[in-house]
């Protein structure tokens, strides 16, 4: 697979910022219905593998396995702190994934806009 820059796109007449705001927002509309039907225990599908990159790296025969145990590993954990967060009453898992994923993705965002303008 040859992967071609801006140049090459331009020259065969497609324009590659147009192509990226548009599978962008296409992306995003389609994480959120997934999310809207899976509800935010899903997030964790989106968090771990990017979790499990910065600490092992871009290779995916080890990311892929490690993506999936540290799932199911970070799920068990938001679990056991729902549970045990305020002893009687059992929170949902859902808001402990939420305080999770949300300042993740927060953090992923500015990393990718600080790499993509330097």
């Amino acid at each position: 697979m040859i992967i071609s820059g801006d140049e090459v796109a331009k020259s065969l007449g497609i324009n590659p910022e147009r192509v990226r705001i548009v599978v962008m927002l296409v992306a995003t509309f389609l994480t959120a219905s997934i999310i809207s039907f899976t509800g935010t225990i899903g997030f964790i599908c989106l968090v771990a593998p990017h979790i499990c990159r910065i600490i092992i790296g871009g290779d995916y025969r080890y990311l892929l396995p490690a993506s999936t145990l540290f799932g199911g590993a970070l799920l068990l954990i938001c679990d056991t702190i729902a549970r045990t967060i305020i002893a009687p009453v059992i929170l949902p898992v859902g808001v402990i994934t939420n305080c999770l994923g949300g300042p993740m993705f927060l953090y992923l965002l500015i990393r990718r806009k600080r790499e993509y303008w330097s």
